[in-house]
């Protein structure tokens, strides 16, 4: 099972979700709750969504039943680890060959008002089966909450101006839409290629 990655790839996912929790107190579940989901299994994980893709049209989770989904929270404007592992995914599936015809991967933007003019252009320069999905602040919070996806808003210098910070994390869904695990981030696309293709076989 991909939940852990190891102990190193542990302490890195610990890090990473303490300093989104710290600015996210308005969550109404424990950061150790969220962090037990999704490393354990324990609770659940994931759940269904409505989104807008990078062509206008309306998608849905359903949609996808039968297929093995990767689901990526990230955002166009993110300078290094989002273009990273979306290029992890996309050499992954690159390696599958005929077989990533089973897997849908999906990229939810956690930064809607910037993204939507830029999505369709975003996702092109990754795998070509990458849909790109946005939706209302509100809506994608939801989301991002179901699936224990944490991230806030960092101002930057000038006003108006900001960053965001999130955890990165690659998410495994089943053929049926159930949570299967995560890989965090910077994981290899050889390390991504040999978990995929383990559960293809099943």
């Amino acid at each position: 099972m991909p939940r852990s990655g190891g102990p190193h790839a542990l302490i890195l996912i610990a890090l990473l979700f303490c300093d989104a929790f710290a600015s996210a107190a308005e969550e109404p579940q424990t950061a150790a709750g969220m962090m037990d989901d999704l490393m354990y299994g324990h609770g659940t994980v994931g759940g269904p969504f409505t989104l807008t893709d990078q062509d206008g049209r309306t998608r849905s989770d359903s949609e996808f039943r039968g297929k093995l989904m990767i689901v990526y929270f990230g955002y166009t404007f993110c300078p290094d680890v989002c273009p990273a592992d979306l290029m992890a995914i996309t050499q992954a599936l690159d390696a599958l060959g005929p077989e990533a015809t089973s897997i849908q991967p999906i990229f939810i933007t956690i930064d809607p008002e910037r993204d939507m003019g830029v999505l369709k252009d975003y996702v092109a320069a990754f795998h070509s089966s990458f849909i790109g999905l946005a939706g209302s602040p509100g809506e994608i919070r939801k989301i991002a909450n179901s699936y224990k996806a944490f991230y806030t808003r960092v101002p930057g210098e000038r006003n108006g101006d900001y960053s965001i910070d999130h955890a990165g994390i690659i998410y495994l869904m089943g053929r049926e839409g159930e949570y299967l695990g995560f890989m965090p981030p910077q994981t290899g696309p050889e390390k991504l290629t040999e978990v995929l293709r383990k559960y293809l076989a099943k």
